[in-house]
Order: structure tokens, then sequence, then C-alpha cells
């Protein structure tokens, strides 16, 4: 079975490494570019708010890297915000705030609402201030949920996402390849990328109805299980739980057993 790999370039790698050495067919094709947002004024009146946040929460090794570089620039140090509890999103997340000397809390299931779960976000008072470091788009059930609570939000946009140039330059390609395949299987990370590759696919109908979706939490799969039944389309979809690579190759393997 052929598998799509749809993640970032910088994070693509190590999964297509796995999946070839399991003699799986794999494609690159990220449906998601991340771009650092340029320093600006609103920017820089964040951080001088940011020693006041009792929690920050951070979205990918992306945000880690622009967060830090930024942080450089504003002046703030690390020193100021040793009070601040950290949420990464995942391991990889929490791998790259190690690499400043901070401990991050993780939750179980990798997505806004496995972080909702997380004791701290429990415990916060109505009133207290959270961060997120994120991307264009991203994370607004979770900020919109806390929102709710009477939680005061820091709204860091360090990056904008977007459907990369040679991914859609590739199409032709693509689409050729997939006419081949009686089934392909593809991870959906996110919404937006789960939007842009229906976008990609929207005169190919036919195509998205090959796939096997593999879906990082429960709220994704039901956008996705919402455009199957609007669709009238059929394709199967199963739920993840994380994006590490044996998670994902444990769940090929049951799918390709029942091909």
């Amino acid at each position: 079975m052929l598998f799509i790999n749809t993640r970032p370039q910088d994070r693509a790698e190590e999964l297509s490494h796995a999946l070839r050495l399991a003699h799986i067919d794999v494609v690159d094709l990220p449906l998601l570019e991340l771009l650092p947002q340029a320093w600006s004024e609103d920017l820089s009146a964040l951080y001088r708010q940011l020693p006041d946040a009792q929690v920050i929460v951070v979205v990918s090794p992306t945000a880690v890297q622009i967060g830090m570089a930024y942080l450089k620039q504003s002046g703030i140090t690390l020193n100021q915000l040793q009070h601040i509890q950290w949420i990464a999103v995942g391991d990889r997340t929490a791998q790259a705030l190690a690499q400043y000397g901070i401990t991050a809390e993780v939750p179980k299931v990798e997505t806004s609402e496995g972080m909702l779960q997380l004791p701290v976000l429990q415990t916060l008072d109505s009133g207290q201030c959270l961060a997120f470091w994120r991307g264009e788009g991203g994370r607004m059930f979770m900020m919109d949920q806390l929102k709710q609570q009477g939680m005061r939000i820091l709204n860091f946009v360090l990056y904008e996402r977007r459907c990369p140039v040679f991914t859609q330059q590739d199409l032709a390609n693509i689409f050729s390849l997939l006419e081949k395949q009686k089934q392909y299987a593809m991870v959906v990370s996110s919404e937006a990328g789960w939007l842009n590759w229906i976008q990609l696919m929207q005169h190919q109908k036919h195509l998205i109805a090959k796939g096997h979706y593999l879906v990082l939490g429960e709220r994704l799969y039901q956008v996705v299980s919402n455009y199957k039944k609007n669709q009238a389309t059929c394709f199967n979809i199963t739920r993840l739980t994380d994006l590490k690579t044996d998670s994902i190759l444990q769940k090929l393997v049951v799918v390709q057993g029942n091909t």
C-alpha cells in the first residue's frame, strides 16, 4: 500500500525512513509549510506581558524555535519566566523545549482536547493568564474554551501556515500515481492540512475516496467524518492518539492486513 506523508518537510524524514524500512512505499507530499511572522510592535507588546503568564502552551517545534528567537529579541530572559508552567502539544515539542532547560507537560492525546485535560489547566482560576505560542489559525478551539472559563489569553501568532507551492506544482504526478492505486493511506494531523488536501483534490473526489485516513484526535476525526457524510462519499478513517512513528506504523500494519 502507498503511504502519503503529509507532514511538513522538517518533520517528515523520520517517519518516511521508518516506513521504507518496513517495505511500505512512501511519497512525501507536505500539505503545510510554516513561515515565520515578521517581528512587529504587536509581538513586542505581547512579550512584555509574558512574565504575567502562569502557563505557556507551545504547539510545535517551529513555535519553540521562533518563540525563543523572538524572546531573545524582546529582551525578556528565561530567568524572568521561571514561575511559568510550560505545556507542549507533543514529545517533539517537549524535546525542543528541553534544549532550553525547560521541562514541559505533554498530554496523553496530542490534541487541543488532550491538553485541556492536563491537571495544570484544570486547576487554573478565572482571570489567570495563559500564553499561546502558535501558528496562524491553529488551536482556536482550545483558546476559545479557556476564554469561556474566564482566562486571559496572550495570543502569540509566530508563523503562518500555507500549502507549499511545490506540492501544488506536483499535483499532476500525484494524480497519476493515485489513479494506479486500489487504496492509499495518509495521516491527517491538522484541520488546516485536511482543508488543503480537499482543496487540492476538489476535482478528483474519486481519488479522495481511495484514501484510508489516519486522523489525529477526536475533533479532527469528526471533521473528516462530517466531510465524508456531507459529500456522500465512502472511505475509511482510523483515529490516532499521537504522531509517534511507532504508532503510525502499527496502524498501517493493521490497515494493510485489512486490504
